[in-house]
């Protein structure tokens, strides 16, 4: 049996074993994410596959809650100033241009939008990412489960379209990762992204929390409309040390 197939297979039977709870993004320190999920976009009946377009409505946030953390002043912050290095701007750009072409080219998923901003600040950048974003998840809830078994062009390659998007999804999160490197860099605090931070408590045995920055992508824009500032406070790592090898 090709690999692609006995994945799916797995994939497919693990999704329909958990559809009854599908709001939780499958971390278990991300208790809380079907609260964060951003509400409305797509009226597709659930199958197997749902399970897809459900962790893309949770990561989309998760992004834009590190976007977020970040100052204007910080978007053209170059590590050593390496050029090897994007920027945070150009890493918000990144995702933009790529989440957008990979769709629209591979998935044939198209928002019907520019994917960055005409004014490239983080207040625009939130805003532009936010509405492409919810406008592609309303679109691939949709899909019916046949739709994502149908093999697509991947690079130079036939994938099924699940496969393409579980990668656009696992490649968003490395370059969201690089982001939270970043941002210790510049020493600005850290909110969860799926579990406990050193900001927030520190190592799970120490009983940390999960805090988001924001509870949901409502108040997420009503904040950063207002400037931001509103966010939850941090209680720190405490006396114990954040890691195993202090």
């Amino acid at each position: 049996m090709p690999i692609q197939k006995l994945v799916l297979g797995t994939a497919a039977a693990i999704a329909l074993a958990a559809l009854p709870s599908a709001g939780h993004d499958g971390d278990d320190e991300d208790h809380t994410a079907g609260k964060h999920a951003a509400k409305g976009g797509g009226g597709g009946k659930k199958h197997a596959f749902s399970f897809l377009t459900d962790t893309y409505e949770t990561e989309r946030l998760k992004t834009l809650q590190v976007w977020s953390q970040f100052k204007d002043e910080d978007l053209k912050f170059r590590p050593n100033k390496n050029p090897k290095l994007r920027t945070p701007q150009e890493h918000m750009i990144h995702q933009s241009v790529s989440e957008d072409t990979w769709m629209k080219k591979m998935l044939e998923i198209d928002a019907g939008m520019p994917p960055a901003p005409k004014i490239e600040n983080k207040l625009e950048f939130i805003k532009q990412y936010a509405a492409a974003s919810g406008k592609r998840l309303e679109l691939l809830r949709q899909k019916p489960a046949a739709w994502w078994q149908e093999e697509a062009t991947f690079f130079d390659v036939k994938r099924p379209r699940s496969w393409i998007f579980l990668r656009r999804l696992t490649h968003s999160a490395h370059h969201r990762a690089q982001l939270t490197v970043y941002l210790r860099l510049l020493d600005r605090p850290l909110y969860s992204t799926y579990g406990p931070t050193a900001d927030t408590g520190g190592l799970p045995v120490n009983k940390p929390k999960t805090i988001y920055r924001y509870d949901n992508l409502e108040e997420l824009l009503s904040a950063e409309q207002e400037g931001g500032g509103k966010e939850k406070p941090l209680p720190g790592p405490g006396e114990k040390p954040p890691t195993e090898r202090p």
